[in-house]
Order: structure tokens, then C-alpha cells, then sequence
């Protein structure tokens, strides 16, 4: 069967328009639920001391979550375009309440370990399976601003999970923040079940089996989704490649600076929150391949006053920003574009989409760490550079002269 076959269901121009409150709705859910996948990075110290793990053994904590996260990208988050969507997000958010009291209750490191993979496979899955939900409930003219505000919400619930985390667990201890975190999560579920539409969405007429499948067939046969794909993966790794070094030059002479004020850099980020509505909109309007042209060129400028860390931390800071920025608007422009190629199989299309994503950021860490030790801080930046050059010359050697990013008669994106 057709993996991307269209259903009997009414034509998608008769879905009405979104109300505010439920944007945000999606948007703070999309928030609550990836956090849960971060809370651990500013706790392992405090998680290796009481589980008596040292810093080589204590990274497993974050293994254990990213592991979840892949498992919930192959197995999980397809069942979106099987399921009715509604019941699984509820379902998920169900099981996350009590693998968040599993992890808060947990007695040896087996135990804790098991929950971490279970918050990573359910964080993922809900936050993966809510941006296609948001897609799925948008009216057609109105999708990239709407996915455009969940991954907002994606981007806070990053930026705030370690800074939550950490003042959470100095006054309480760890185990603090996996209760809050399960007392936010069953009121999220209460939240939800009152307002999260009930409404008949398309669904694939496959087995489970076939569903996986067809993951990889839509890989073969959509080129919006490998085109768009591949620009993720660039770009992931780029960006993977400057925050996995970016705390070796800043912790050591002379700037010599804390962990925490390290991540505040992360905070710029916020800014990138807006740049993610506005690129939605842009390609509502049909104008995906501008805004992507806009996007890479500033991730590779940005560069330059990275470049320059020893001189100016103020420099830094404008690059962050100016990357932030890039990301943002290429992630948006990207799942709005891949959400255009079939109502019915938008799970599936963003986990192929989000396995891009994770190559990409594996890559780029473990390459960032390589080229730091060789060549320093101008290595990493001259490797992030031309990873970006890179993202924009496949982009321009694959957009057809002319192309737009949506074509309003059909709704289907166009590479």
C-alpha cells in the first residue's frame, strides 16, 4: 500500500482555524514533555555520588536517556499515523507520570537506568507525536505557524529543563525534580483530556509491521523528505559541534568559567523562539526556499564572531544568537515542508525526519571533540563553517531554479 495514499476523509481546506489557546496548549505540552528528556544533564553529579558512579561511569545516565530517544523514533512515533492520536498522546503521558515516579523512587543504578530510558523513549515520543499532532489539527494556510510555535515550545522546554533541574534539585535534592516533573505531567494529562479535540484524523491503513516499513519507503520515494533531511543533518551537526566544545575554551584559562555560567549562554536562545513563528509563517506563504536561503547563509556567518571567543565573550554571544537564529528558522521551514507530503502519514514523516536530526548531532559531537584536541577552538569553528558552507551548497545544488516551498494547489511541499 501506498505509504502516503490519501484518505477518505474530508479535504484538509475544511479544517478550521486554530484557536490561540489551543497553540499554546501544544506548545506548553511540547514543553513539559522534552524537558523531562534533559532534566538529568545538570544532576549527574549529584546522581553519581549517590548511586556511587564516577565521572566516566555516570555519562550512562545520558546514554540510557538517548537510547529511549531512538527507540521512540523507530518504534514509537510512527504509531501516530496508526493510532488515534488523542488516545496515544494521553496513553504516553500516562506511562511518563510513572516512569517519572519510577526515576524519583529509584534504589540502585539498574533501576534508575531503566527509567531513563523510559523518560527518553516517552519524552520523545510525546514531543516528537505532538509537533505531528499540531500539523495534523493545523488548517493547511496556517501549519508552519502552528508548528512553528510547538517547536517554540520544544526550544523553551530545552533552554529551562537544566536551569529548573539544577535550582530544583540545590534547595530539594535530584529526586525533587522527577516528582514535580510527575505532578506537572498528571496535570498536563487532566489539562489535555478536557481540551484536546476530539477529531477524526487520517490514519494509515497498515499493519505495525508494515508502518515501520513504510518509514523507510517514504525515505525512497519522497525527495522532499531526503532533501530536507539532509539539510537537518548539516545543520545538526554543526550546531551539535559548537555546544559539545563550546565549554572546553570557556572553562579554562583564561576565561575559567563556571558550568553554570557556560550554559547561560544557552539562554540567547530564546530569541530563537520567535525567529521559529516567523519562519513558520514564511512558508505558509509559500516562501520555504527564501527563508532557507536566509537561514543557511547566516549559520555560516555566524561563525565568524564565534571565531572569536578569546577576544570578546560579547562576540560569542552575537554568534550564538545569529546560530540560534539559523537553526530555528531551517527546523520550522523543514517540518512544515515534510508536513505538506500527506496528512495521513505525518508521524512517520518526522521520525524519518528526526533520525536526520539525530545522525547529525552524534556526528558532530563526537568530530567537535576530535578536532578540539588537534586544533583547538579555531579547528571546531573552521569544521562548524564548513559543515554550513557545505548544508548551503547541497541546498542550492537541489532546489529547481524558481521552485516555491508550497504549492497552494495541492498543499504538497516541492524541493
Amino acid at each position: 500500500m501506498n505509504p502516503t495514499a490519501r484518505s477518505d476523509l474530508p479535504e484538509a481546506d475544511a479544517t478550521p482555524s486554530m484557536p490561540p489557546a489551543l497553540v499554546f496548549l501544544l506548545a506548553a505540552a511540547c514543553a513539559l514533555s522534552v524537558a523531562n528528556v534533559y532534566y538529568a544533564q545538570p544532576l549527574l553529579d549529584a546522581i553519581g555520588r549517590e548511586f556511587r558512579l564516577d565521572q566516566a561511569a555516570v555519562g550512562i545516565v545520558i546514554t540510557a536517556t538517548q537510547l529511549g530517544c531512538a527507540l521512540a523514533l523507530f518504534f514509537v512515533v510512527p504509531l501516530g499515523d496508526l493510532l488515534d492520536r488523542r488516545r496515544l498522546m494521553l496513553g504516553q503521558l500516562g506511562l511518563l507520570v510513572l516512569a517519572l515516579a519510577a526515576v524519583a523512587a529509584s534504589a540502585n543504578a539498574p533501576w534508575l537506568l531503566a527509567g531513563m530510558v523510559a523518560l527518553g523513549l516517552l519524552g520523545t515520543a510525546m514531543t516528537q507525536g505532538l509537533l505531528a499532532l499540531s500539523a495534523a489539527l493545523a488548517a493547511p494556510a496556517e501549519r508552519g505557524r502552528v508548528v512553528g510555535a510547538a517547536q517554540g515550545g520544544v526550544v523553551i522546554g530545552l533552554l529551562l529543563a537544566r536551569t529548573l533541574a539544577g535550582a530544583l534539585a540545590d534547595v530539594w535534592g535530584w529526586r525533587a525534580v522527577y516528582v514535580a516533573s510527575a505532578i506537572l505531567s498528571a496535570v498536563l494529562a487532566l489539562v489535555l483530556v478536557r481540551w484536546l479535540p476530539r477529531r477524526q484524523l487520517p490514519v494509515a491503513g497498515l499493519g505495525y509491521g508494515a508502518l515501520l516499513r513504510s518509514v523507510f519507503t517514504l525515505l525512497v520515494t519522497e525527495r522532499v523528505l531526503r532533501v530536507r533531511g539532509m539539510i537537518a543533518l548539516l545543520m545538526f551537526a554543526a550546531f551539535s559541534a559548537f555546544w559539545t566544545a563550546l565549554v572546553l575554551p570557556l572553562s579554562a584559562p583564561p576565561h575559567s568559567l563556571s558550568h553554570t555560567a557556560v550554559g547561560a549562554f544557552g539562554l540567547v536562545g530564546v530569541v530563537g523562539v520567535l525567529m521559529a513563528a516567523r519562519a513558520g509563517r514564511q512558508a505558509d506563504a509559500g516562501h520555504g526556499q527564501r527563508t532557507t536561503a536566509i537561514g543557511l547563509a547566516l549559520l555560516c556567518m555566524a561563525w565568524a564572531p564565534i571565531a572569536l571567543l578569546d577576544h570578546s565573550l560579547w562576540l560569542l554571544a552575537l554568534g550564538v544568537l545569529a546560530l540560534d537564529l539559523a537553526l530555528q528558522a531551517l527546523h520550522v521551514t523543514n517540518q512544515a515542508m515534510i508536513f505538506s507530503i500527506s496528512a495521513q502519514a505525518h508521524s512517520r514523516l518526522v521520525a524519518g525526519y528526526m533520525m536526520f536530526y539525530a545522525v547529525g548531532s552524534g556526528l558532530g559531537s563526537i568530530a567537535a571533540t576530535a578536532v578540539y584536541a588537534r586544533a583547538g577552538w579555531l579547528g571546531v569553528c573552521v569544521l562548524g563553517a564548513g559543515i554550513s558552507v557545505a548544508a548551503l551548497g547541497f541546498w542550492a545544488a537541489t532546489v529547481p531554479r524558481g521552485a516555491r516551498a508550497v504549492c497552494p494547489a495541492d498543499g504538497r511541499a516541492r524541493i
